[in-house]
């Protein structure tokens, strides 16, 4: 810089040496300070604002469409990341607000979880989004939350806790069924396919469960139209694949559908044997201008005359029968074998059931071939094809004889039918017969399946079917077997043709609940040999016709296989299993059978009825029926009644039997699932009782077994017991069974005999203690069994004691009881006892043992006593509690004479001692050598 720059710069820079101009300068530079401080707070209030404002911009979504626009106006150099340019999360839609419906829950806490999760700004803690949600909150789903919502907000700890809580009240399966109750319901009914198909997957997709099984479901709930279609089509297909085929098919089927009965049959054809219609009908505008082109009749067709002319035609408008359907496709028929008797020639030849034909016919010729008398026609019936052609002469003139028609070995009616000129078809059998019968057709294997239950009691009863001599369901002619003529009103209770009828739907159908996430059960199927296979044919032929099983799609199966009865026939048999593995149980109790044979007291005659397919009598609950499908050799079948196997069937049928039998339940009947017993003092009051029962088999719609019943006995066999005025013994049979058991060799073997023996043990004293050594061998580790002396000595010795047993009375209330009790090291045991006769004579009732627990084995002697008198009375309570009398106590431990005024017990004692206040009885003392009722003495154990 030169000097003169330098002194020019200086006087620009320095402050004036004027006063006056010092001063001036002074107010402005404060003024130039104060604007400073002014642009200095603008300026931070800038930056704030921005910051805000590049916050707001990370929670805003550009649109898709707006962000390829601007990302392709931008320039390279721009693309670069900054505060303002860095990449936001795209806007989700606001969730809706929360009412509380239950099926909106799970799309409601998605929207939720989704729109929290893209915002972690704006929602990071927990206590955040749990406001979030409960601001969107309305109804019953606010008073929700203001009810558990702490006074500090702590009632929900973590956002997890909050949507499991939130669950729990919210999310419950539409009206009460898991997804997969109302998959395995699901069927498509009016909608299409593509709606179907999204039902379908929206439940599926909540039920885990594998694809074989959903493709099985997918295919059962198509309408049958689309099940024919797809028979061949899903081999090597995923079920999306299966899907997709679906839709496609069922949108070219609907495509089609209206012009279908037209292009069916072209008009410049000849008469064929297509499906016809009866009766004048309007002609298309292509068939009328054939007719007036080819100068044709435009009533029956023919050359030679015009329609005001027509010999055939009738003065009056003809009659017609009426049709409701005009789909003639390949699908709408099948062909049959039948047999047509006429004057009792079996003329076998086939049938042809079409859905578009408006009546049943015969072919002329055949009816002249086999003289089938023929009657005209009261007035003609024009008769043609859909599209208006006429079929032969389009005409029809005659109608056979009542002729006998024969489907099968299940199915026989009486039917006439029209005749027309039909050289491909000899029977055709139309629409009114189709709603008729309304039978089930498998389109798939060309036959019928099913018959309408109407025809139960009209066509399918005239066929008498003899069954196999193995057969598990031989048909008894009811009006054979002899009834009393006190009930010879009443035989309606026994008719074999009632209980071979299909039930009608009760308030006790039986249910079959699954547990939460089971999977339907899938059985093998089991070979058969020849007269297995036989019986198997003729048992599902007979449940077919009676309408209790149907063809099944089901995905579950249940194995099907045969028993041998004891007479050497063949019981079927079906292994339910797996299915009641996974079936909720139903705990209904069945009666104590002992503690309903004690109210046989004075009884002398008894009539015990035997229920005919008892179980058959109920239905399975609709909806049900799929889960008790089972698969044999022939095919894959499901009950509609309620079968024998199931885990819940003898608590559901002895339900229904008590509810039916309320009243008379102890008071001179005993129902045990499906036997009865009747008791009676007299004579008179026992007619008047058996009555009351078959009325009320009659008005429930049971039925019994004539052959099977015993009427006005004064000794039977019930349940395995023989009872009489005398008392109750044990079955001869069973007794004989007993004698005759070979000796056990491994230790199920050991079991069964043990189980087998349990049964009576109320009949032999000190059961247990005898039963010991046999009982301490089914601890052994290995299978097989190593007999000692001892327990040979042991298996001999029970099974002489079942000769030997005693009669036991009924107890009598109306007379005072005997307890005698007695104990060991290792037992107890007791005999409960009544004097009867003159002069009284002491008779066992009931008799009582138990084996001693590790630590009663530790009681001293007395206590040892004072056990066994407690567990006797626990055993009797209901006959010695309140008895009218009171009962001694027999014991051969002189000590417990002075229980009741012992002034020291132990804590032990003093709890038995209160209960023993709830009896009236005295101790006596009496030696054990006095005991002689067939003792086996415990002291010697």
């Amino acid at each position: 810089m030169d000097p003169a720059s330098a002194d020019a710069s200086q006087q620009k820079t320095s402050p004036p040496s004027d006063p006056a101009a010092l001063m001036q300068f002074s107010t402005e530079l404060s003024a130039q300070g104060t604007q400073l401080a002014l642009h200095h707070h603008q300026l931070n209030r800038l930056t704030t604002l921005t910051d805000e404002l590049v916050k707001a911009l990370q929670g805003l979504q550009l649109t898709p469409a707006a962000a390829a626009t601007a990302a392709s106006q931008a320039p390279a150099s721009n693309l670069t990341t900054s505060p303002l340019t860095s990449p936001v999360s795209p806007r989700l839609a606001f969730p809706e607000k929360f009412d509380g419906n239950p099926a909106r829950c799970k799309g409601f806490l998605l929207q939720c979880s989704l729109f929290v999760n893209q915002q972690p700004s704006l929602y990071p803690t927990d206590s955040s989004r749990i406001a979030f949600v409960c601001s969107l909150l309305t109804g019953r789903a606010l008073d929700w939350a203001t009810a558990v919502w702490g006074t500090d907000g702590s009632s929900f700890p973590t956002f997890t806790t909050f949507l499991q809580q939130f669950r729990e009240v919210f999310e419950h399966p539409a009206e009460g069924k898991s997804a997969g109750d109302q998959l395995l319901t699901l069927a498509q009914g009016r909608s299409t396919a593509a709606e179907y198909a999204l039902l379908f997957r929206t439940l599926a997709a909540q039920t885990g469960w594998v694809e074989d099984t959903l493709k099985l479901l997918f295919r059962r709930g198509l309408n049958s139209e689309l099940q024919s279609e797809l028979a061949c089509r899903d081999e090597g297909r995923s079920l999306s694949e299966f899907i997709d085929l679906t839709i496609q098919i069922d949108n070219l089927i609907r495509s089609r559908r209206p012009s279908r009965a037209l292009s069916r049959f072209p008009p410049d054809t000849s008469a064929t044997a297509e499906p016809m219609q009866l009766g004048f009908t309007h002609l298309t505008p292509e068939e009328r201008e054939r007719r007036m082109q080819n100068q044709l009749c435009l009533y029956c067709g023919q050359a030679g005359h015009r329609i005001s002319s027509c010999s055939i035609r009738p003065s009056s408008k003809p009659r017609t029968v009426s049709v409701s359907t005009r789909v003639t496709t390949s699908s709408s028929s099948i062909r049959l074998p039948v047999i047509i008797t006429v004057h009792d020639d079996a003329i076998p030849t086939t049938a042809l059931l079409d859905s578009g034909a408006a009546g049943n016919f015969v072919s002329h010729g055949f009816a002249l071939q086999h003289k089938i008398k023929l009657t005209p026609c009261d007035l003609p019936l024009a008769v043609e094809a859909l599209d208006g052609r006429p079929i032969g002469e389009g005409r029809v003139l005659s109608v056979t004889e009542e002729v006998k028609l024969q489907i099968g070995t299940l199915h026989s009616e009486h039917i006439t039918f029209y005749v027309i000129p039909s050289p491909n078809h000899t029977v055709i059998l139309g629409l009114p017969w189709l709603r008729r019968h309304n039978p089930h057709i498998s389109w798939r294997e060309g036959q019928i399946t099913q018959w309408d239950p109407t025809c139960q009691n009209h066509c399918l009863a005239r066929i008498t079917r003899t069954p196999l001599p193995d057969s598990s369901l031989p048909v008894q002619n009811t009006e054979k077997v002899s009834l009393p003529t006190e009930y010879a009103d009443l035989a309606e209770a026994f008719s074999t043709r009632k209980a071979s009828q299909l039930p009608a739907h009760r308030s006790v159908d039986c249910a079959i609940d699954l547990m939460p996430g089971a999977t339907p059960p899938k059985g093998r199927i089991f070979p058969l040999s020849q007269p297995e296979s036989e019986a198997m044919k003729t048992y599902i032929e007979e449940e077919l016709a009676k309408g209790f099983i149907r063809p099944s799609t089901s995905p579950a199966s249940a194995g099907f296989f045969f028993v041998k009865k004891k007479d050497g026939g063949l019981r079927p048999c079906i292994d339910y299993r797996g299915l009641n593995d996974i079936t909720v149980k139903f705990r209904y109790p069945l009666p104590l059978v002992p503690a309903a044979l004690e109210q046989l007291r004075q009884a002398k005659y008894y009539t015990k009825l035997d229920l005919r397919n008892a179980y058959n009598l109920i239905r399975i609950r609709e909806g049900d029926e799929w889960k008790t499908a089972f698969s044999t050799t022939s095919g894959h079948y499901e009950y509609l009644v309620m079968p024998f196997g199931l885990a819940n069937s003898p608590s559901i049928f002895q339900s229904f039997m008590n509810d039916m039998f309320r009243d008379m339940l102890n008071r001179g009947v005993i129902v045990y699932i499906d036997d009865i017993l009747v008791y009676s003092n007299s004579l008179e009051e026992h007619i008047r009782q058996v009555r009351a029962v078959l009325q009320r088999l009659i008005q429930y719609q049971l039925y019994a077994k004539a052959e099977k019943c015993e009427f006005h006995q004064t000794s039977t066999t019930f349940l395995g017991y023989v009872i009489s005025e005398e008392g109750v013994a044990m079955d001869e049979r069973k007794v004989k069974a007993v004698l005759e058991w070979p000796l056990p060799r491994t230790v199920k073997e050991l079991q069964r005999f043990l189980g087998f023996a349990n049964f009576y043990q109320r009949f032999i004293r000190d059961f247990s203690s005898i039963a010991a050594p046999l009982t301490a061998m089914t601890k052994h580790q290995s299978p097989k069994l190593t007999w000692s002396s001892e327990s040979q000595q042991a298996f001999d010795a029970l099974r002489t004691w079942f000769t030997s047993a005693p009669i036991l009375r009924h107890p009598d209330p109306g007379h005072p009881f005997i307890v005698e009790v007695d104990a060991s090291n290792t037992r107890v045991g007791a005999i409960l006892s009544q004097r009867h006769g003159s002069p009284a004579k002491l008779y066992p009732c009931a008799f009582f043992s138990r084996k001693l627990t590790a630590a009663e084995r530790n009681y001293d002697v007395g206590n040892r006593e004072l056990l066994a008198m407690k567990l006797a009375l626990e055993e009797w309570r209901h006959w010695l509690e309140e008895a009218s009398h009171p009962f001694v106590v027999l014991t051969d431990h002189k000590n417990l004479e002075y229980l009741r005024s012992a002034k020291r017990l132990n804590p032990r004692q003093a709890r038995w001692a209160l209960f023993f206040t709830r009896f009236q009885f005295t101790v006596t003392y009496r030696p054990g050598s006095k005991n002689n009722q067939g003792r086996c003495p415990l002291s010697s154990n």
